[in-house]
């Protein structure tokens, strides 16, 4: 969904307006977040949705706006990730996201979180235009590569939380892909359903998913 609502608004309002309003957003939306006392629901995912609108924007800044090849944004974000990863480690010891009960930890978080839709974006723009994958392929090999951490998990029994990140990192260009695959012109290698509607359509699954989910207790209160 973020994918392609990042790529609609670009393309109706153009990069600075939608780059600007989108962290305009984004930053209002943390915020609440920030102040909640507790997990709500519908502050915490519009919350995510927004990082992931925003996410895209930043990769395509880098590519669209600066000219920076996919290939070098892509080990960009991933050294970046990596290094709010080690981050957090060293001041926390410990990634785990039930560890979650402070400011400070939830800060290391949406920050690992929304490098992390950025690594995504551009990994799959880099597979799907650099490697000339095309967005199909691009997203049958992520998806692909979404299970191999849950299967490497229930088969070894490494640790939890880094099959979790794993997993969690992969989602991103799994999900870009196919997203672009639907909305995407023909001429570029996709079905040409359109940006605007295929996020409308992933926007209603995500409000009916969120709104039949069942509420759960914050065990940090």
């Amino acid at each position: 969904m973020g994918e392609d609502t990042s790529d609609f608004l670009v393309h109706q309002f153009g990069k600075a307006p939608a780059v600007i309003s989108g962290l305009i957003i984004l930053l209002a939306g943390l915020y609440f977040q920030f102040k909640a006392v507790r997990y709500n629901r519908w502050i915490y995912w519009f919350a995510v949705v927004m990082v992931s609108v925003f996410g895209t924007m930043a990769a395509d800044v880098l590519h669209l706006g600066l000219g920076i090849p996919y290939l070098i944004s892509t080990i960009f974000f991933l050294f970046a990730l990596i290094a709010v990863f080690w981050t957090w480690n060293k001041v926390e010891g410990t990634l785990s996201i039930e560890s979650i009960s402070t400011q400070r930890r939830e800060l290391f978080y949406w920050l690992a979180v929304l490098t992390t839709f950025a690594l995504g974006t551009a990994a799959g723009d880099m597979t799907a235009h650099t490697l000339n994958w095309g967005f199909l392929s691009s997203g049958v090999f992520f998806a692909v590569t979404f299970a191999l951490p849950g299967l490497g998990y229930i088969a070894f029994k490494y640790s939890g939380v880094a099959a979790f990140w794993i997993s969690y990192i992969i989602t991103r260009p799994f999900g870009a892909s196919f997203a672009d695959w639907f909305g995407a012109d023909k001429a570029k290698g996709g079905l040409g359903y359109g940006f605007g509607k295929t996020a409308l359509v992933l926007t209603v699954g995500i409000l009916i998913m969120v709104a039949t989910t069942t509420k759960e207790k914050n065990p940090n209160g």
